[in-house]
């Protein structure tokens, strides 16, 4: 069964020209009814699977979760702990923007059981900021982090984005460098992937997005690789650092393959061997909540050897990569029995790294990590 939770609140104040995800402008929104919507399909979900193993993380996204009110975001928080067993140490994450937390809301999130923040930071450089439609400030983000520790939230993790239009190594550089001296437990930094439905991609069709070159790409991922480890964080996936043993456990629980539940408006979740999506646009979420029927847009069983493909994607972000023993004991055969004479097609190329017991991506293959998935497409 499930032991991990995402929660979806798709409201934003500002619309980012890279973002893809499920949202809708905060101003006039029906939020309380969304609220009402969310802890009601909770509570189906609840009714329905009698959980009884412990939810060891939760993650609140968006969106902007703390764009809603105090009451708001704590009706949403106190609806999951009330309706799911929570592990005594289990990982609540909300992602906040830079100076939209306020002294009150962060004291809220600290009372209901949140240790964990998701800091949608992206860039220290003001001009960058403005490129991409980001409303704050750099110094915002500081203030962030120096609220959220006085009110004993130590966890943090801190997102940035790299290949942005424009950047420069020196811009780049100079976020690194603030962000690592910042007293944060995590980083996840990722570049910028333009996406349909996004201003970027109209941008681009038209010829207007002058983005950094592959090469120039590939040298920020390699400064942001040494400088982390130089910083004190070690690399536990292609996109992910973490001091000590703050690696983010929700993220695992994606990269592990294992099930979720998946609640909002937008949001997916995988159980009992089944993908699920929500319904997106707000009136469709909401009229199936009102007509007591699950708001799902689509459901389907995942096929034996989708299984096998995304044991194999999803683990190999893993820097660890993925254990030959477990796949073995999953699907009754080897990784070389299910993909004849692909890894060895791979090391020999230098792109994976094989030893007794596990794959994983060698330092090329992190830089080209779609061509290695590619190959494990069982349809090709």
């Amino acid at each position: 069964m499930a032991s991990a939770i995402y929660l979806h609140i798709p409201f934003c104040e500002q619309i980012c020209y890279y973002c893809d995800f499920n949202k809708f402008f905060l101003k006039n929104q029906p939020v309380d009814e969304y609220i009402a919507a969310l802890r009601q399909e909770i509570q189906m979900y609840a009714a329905q699977h009698h959980p009884e193993e412990p939810i060891t993380s939760i993650y609140i996204g968006g969106g902007t979760p703390t764009s809603i009110s105090t009451d708001q975001l704590a009706q949403v928080i106190e609806g999951l702990s009330g309706a799911f067993p929570l592990s005594p140490d289990a990982e609540i994450t909300v992602e906040v923007n830079p100076g939209s937390c306020s002294d009150e809301k962060m004291a809220m999130l600290k009372k209901t059981g949140v240790n964990r923040l998701s800091i949608g930071v992206q860039t220290f450089d003001p001009e960058l900021l403005k490129a991409i439609n980001r409303d704050h400030h750099p110094i915002d983000a500081k203030k962030t982090v120096e609220l959220a520790r006085s009110h004993g939230i130590n966890d943090l993790s801190v997102d940035l984005m790299f290949g942005l239009p424009n950047q420069t190594m020196e811009q780049w550089n100079d976020t690194l460098k603030q962000a690592f001296e910042l007293p944060v437990t995590h980083i996840s930094a990722y570049s910028l992937k333009v996406e349909p439905k996004t201003v970027f991609y109209q941008w681009e069709r038209q010829g207007r997005l002058d983005r950094p070159t592959e090469d120039l790409e590939a040298d920020m991922y390699n400064q942001l690789v040494s400088g982390a480890v130089n910083a004190g964080f070690q690399q536990y996936e292609i996109s992910n650092f973490a001091r000590g043993q703050y690696q983010s456990r929700h993220n695992l629980v994606y990269w592990n393959n294992q099930e979720y539940y998946g609640f909002g408006a937008g949001a997916h979740g995988y159980l009992n061997g089944e993908r699920y999506a929500n319904h997106g646009p707000l009136p469709k979420y909401l009229k199936a909540m009102e007509s007591r029927e699950r708001p799902t847009l689509h459901e389907h069983p995942v096929p034996l050897h989708e299984q096998k493909e995304e044991f194999m994607f999803m683990g190999l972000r893993k820097i660890s990569g993925i254990s030959l023993e477990e796949y073995q004991s999953r699907y009754g055969e080897q990784v070389a029995e299910t993909f004849p004479g692909v890894m060895d097609e791979l090391v020999k190329e230098g792109l994976l790294v094989m030893d007794e017991d596990s794959v994983r991506l060698s330092s090329e293959g992190k830089l080209l990590g779609n061509q290695v998935f590619e190959k494990f497409l069982l349809g090709n």
